[in-house]
């Protein structure tokens, strides 16, 4: 199975790249199943119905989120409902939504998804690494192809979860930052990890969003209000080759798109 995974969609300019970049890249890499993050994917800040469905139709076939699902007041009721939007899975059991998912691809048998944020310099919600072990057990008996997706911010929390799962799932793959890393590798037992897949977005920004409201905050601490980037498009993924009867990675590759808005 040939699995792409995209990084943090902002605002229109992310959805912009998505429809004009994924078609090629399922083309050329042979693509069997698409997950991306869909946290800031509605105005940089959070996720809609009608964006969520627009990256559906997209040819996206998994959205996960992180600490900005909650910024789009719609998204609390459309969790509920929407089995192919996850939040994570270490908020409270009263929170609406799943963190874990099975889907069945096309023609390369099923896969699970599982959504985890951080608790880092992050929200104090429940352990990222428990929550871990209890979505993998509900999904083992269901599927030997399981993709994490652990939203958070600190590097060594998610290098942490990587080494946490290996051997246990198909992919650790890490999201949040919107700068795509250098580190992809195998791990020991299988598991394919990446600490951070990037952002599709705006490429000449800071994060997605103009730099100099940006700077200016830096330089001043005064807050301002932050607007979307404009120019070149960047898509920025990981490529994860499973093997799916044992479920192990046998490769991963970062994925770097740019095209002209």
């Amino acid at each position: 199975m040939n699995l792409l995974f995209i990084g943090d969609i902002v605002g229109r300019p992310g959805r912009d790249a998505v429809k004009a970049l994924l078609p090629e890249l399922v083309r050329r890499y042979q693509v069997d199943f698409t997950v991306a993050n869909g946290e800031n994917a509605s105005g940089g800040l959070g996720i809609t119905q009608s964006v969520a469905e627009e990256l559906f139709q997209a040819g996206i076939e998994v959205l996960t989120t992180g600490n900005h699902v909650w910024r789009q007041r719609e998204a609390v009721g459309y969790l509920g409902t929407e089995p192919r939007l996850l939040r994570p899975a270490n908020y409270p059991t009263e929170a609406p939504g799943r963190g874990g998912q099975v889907f069945i691809t096309a023609h390369s048998g099923s896969v699970g998804v599982v959504n985890l944020q951080g608790r880092v310099f992050m929200d104090p919600i429940d352990c990222p690494f428990r929550a871990a072990d209890r979505e993998i057990e509900q999904l083992r008996g269901k599927t030997n192809v399981v993709i994490v997706d652990i939203h958070a911010e600190a590097t060594s929390e998610k290098v942490a979860m990587g080494w946490y799962l290996d051997g246990r799932v198909s992919a650790v793959i890490g999201t949040h930052t919107h700068v795509q890393t250098a580190d992809e590798r195998l791990l020991p037992r299988g598991t394919a990890y990446l600490t951070d897949v990037g952002m599709t977005g705006p490429r000449d920004s800071i994060l997605g969003v103009k730099a100099e409201p940006v700077i200016r905050r830096f330089l001043t601490g005064v807050p301002s209000r932050f607007e979307l980037a404009t120019g070149p498009l960047l898509l920025n993924a990981a490529l994860v080759d499973i093997d799916t009867e044992a479920g192990t990675a046998r490769s991963v590759a970062r994925v770097t798109e740019v095209i002209s808005q």
